[in-house]
């Protein structure tokens, strides 16, 4: 049977930057992994970072690198991130991180998957709360 995987907006960012791991990433993209409509905006977000405060890369870059997250949502299993909240809410006060973060983890313990993150706090967290997780970095 296959795993279920979940991936974060950490995930997304590495594969379309193409940072270190990113051909780790495209094996799980393969394997049509859910994640949550917020990893597509914080996605957005991490293009903008780059071109407005780290100007590291440049506007033309960053919108071919939008139509490219777009194009790859279509290939991802993307839920709305409601049905998580509750939970995320939980984790993120327990173990004081951000609701944001919480989300892909309660997403991957209510569906028994593995999260797949580049966030090492999040792969802490994600094991302590009964979650595998897999740190790609």
């Amino acid at each position: 049977m296959p795993i279920v995987k979940v991936i974060d907006s950490s995930i997304l960012a590495k594969y379309l930057l193409k940072e270190e791991g990113w051909r780790r990433v495209a094996e799980t993209l393969r394997e049509r992994p859910f994640t949550l409509d917020l990893a597509v905006k914080e996605t957005a977000n991490a293009l903008w970072r780059r071109v407005v405060l780290l100007r590291d890369i440049d506007v033309d870059k960053a919108s071919t690198l939008l139509d490219d997250l777009l194009k790859l949502k279509k290939a991802l299993r993307v839920e709305p991130q409601d049905r998580y909240l509750r939970a995320a809410f939980e984790i993120a006060i327990t173990h004081r991180i951000t609701v944001y973060d919480a989300l892909f983890i309660a997403q991957a313990r209510a569906k028994n998957a593995v999260l797949v993150t580049a966030d090492e706090k999040q792969y802490s967290i994600a094991r302590g709360v009964g979650v595998e997780p897999v740190l790609v970095e």
